[in-house]
């Protein structure tokens, strides 16, 4: 939840799948599509795009310190890199810079299981142009899209035992997250308490029963997000397992 002290002239309500929403959801699956048409079949113009991703996520990470401090925002919740978005801008990043399969999966699943989730029911208040509005989805969504690029036009993928090691490194996560949560009386990863906001979290158990509820739905996710693979795999000619 991002702090709530900013000038009223700035403060707009957030619109549930209003228009300014519902444009950005559209595009963050638009634009890695066209990108991917119209690069895929140059090595440079792919890699120039890929850093162009990456040069847009850090400076987004950049612009969100400075606001921190510019605004007053200081404190453990805010300067900590420890929701799972975080985890998976993280990983998008570093596969950005230099791709690699074992970085990739955790950000091809981490983003499509949980930062497109927050994305659809985002806990917001405020809508565009209020600056909260506007850094959620520059790393939102630009995650998102830097992954689904990857996924297009770098020609990554994930592969069976993919699966196994997101899951592990996402129990790495939860433990990590609950240790911060304990020792900072924070709430990373919703692990403590619900969001304030309305999301989908609400149509879950009380806490914190409703913990156990995400694993189940992230692990139902994993498999719906891998099974296009699974299905193309089916259909395709043997290749070998990758490790």
């Amino acid at each position: 939840m991002l702090p709530s002290r900013m000038g009223a002239a700035m403060s707009h309500p957030f619109v549930l799948f209003g228009a300014d929403h519902l444009t950005v959801l559209a595009l963050t699956f638009i634009v890695p599509v066209v990108l991917a048409l119209l690069t895929r079949r140059s090595m440079n113009a792919v890699r120039a795009t890929r850093l162009g991703f990456a040069a847009w996520l850090i400076g987004a990470w950049i612009f969100w310190f400075w606001m921190i401090f510019h605004l007053g925002w200081e404190s453990p919740q805010t300067l900590l890199p420890m929701h799972l978005c975080d985890w998976a801008t993280i990983a998008t990043i570093i596969t950005l810079l230099w791709p690699n399969r074992k970085t990739y999966e955790l950000a091809y699943f981490w983003c499509l299981c949980g930062t497109l989730l927050a994305m659809v029911t985002p806990d917001l208040q405020y809508g565009f142009p209020d600056l909260r509005f506007i850094i959620f989805f520059a790393f939102h969504a630009g995650v998102i899209a830097a992954t689904l690029y990857l996924t297009f036009a770098a020609k990554l993928r994930p592969y069976p035992r993919s699966i196994p090691r997101v899951i592990g490194w996402t129990l790495v996560y939860f433990v990590a997250a609950s240790t911060v949560d304990w020792a900072f009386k924070v709430n990373f990863g919703f692990l403590r308490a619900k969001p304030t906001a309305a999301t989908i979290m609400d149509a879950l158990a009380p806490w914190p029963w409703y913990i156990a509820e995400l694993a189940g739905m992230a692990f139902v996710l994993i498999l719906i997000f891998y099974a296009p693979f699974f299905i193309r795999d089916r259909f395709a000619s043997p290749s070998p397992a990758a490790d």
